[in-house]
């Protein structure tokens, strides 16, 4: 059985998203700012009425922010409760994998990103990693 991935990168890895979560896929859009909201969200956006968090992927993933370069996109994501937006460097292609290329995360992979994804794929050339987008959205506690 093959399942429907939408690849999208974040720093030098490639990310997949299962097709079905994803609503759309948006160019920078304009954000309202959030005060004494958590680092990852980055702000609120207006998509034709309503109201969405964005989440900086590559604060939740402790990574170097984006390079001025980079203007990101948005992959908007329908949860079971909510829609959500997460702010990534670039949107790639959808692509069908099938079941035996997917694998468990290796234990070397960095705790922050073991913990919002699912699992690997192998590629002809790189790995493809999962993202859980529950988990991905669940802000992790601020510390002080």
């Amino acid at each position: 059985m093959k399942k429907q991935v939408c690849t999208f990168t974040l720093d030098d890895m490639l990310f997949g998203i299962d097709v079905p979560v994803i609503q759309e896929v948006l160019r920078p859009q304009m954000m309202l700012r959030v005060p004494l909201a958590p680092s990852v969200v980055r702000g609120l956006i207006n998509l034709r009425g309503q109201i969405l968090t964005v989440i900086d992927l590559r604060e939740r993933l402790g990574l170097a922010p984006a390079p001025s370069t980079i203007a990101g996109m948005n992959l908007v994501i329908r949860l079971p409760d909510e829609t959500v937006s997460f702010l990534v460097d670039d949107v790639g292609e959808v692509l069908d994998l099938a079941e035996d290329q997917f694998e468990e995360a290796p234990v070397t992979l960095n705790r922050t990103i073991s913990d919002v994804t699912s699992g690997i794929y192998k590629l002809k050339d790189c790995l493809l990693l999962l993202l859980n987008v529950t988990a991905a959205a669940t802000l992790p506690a601020e510390r002080n």
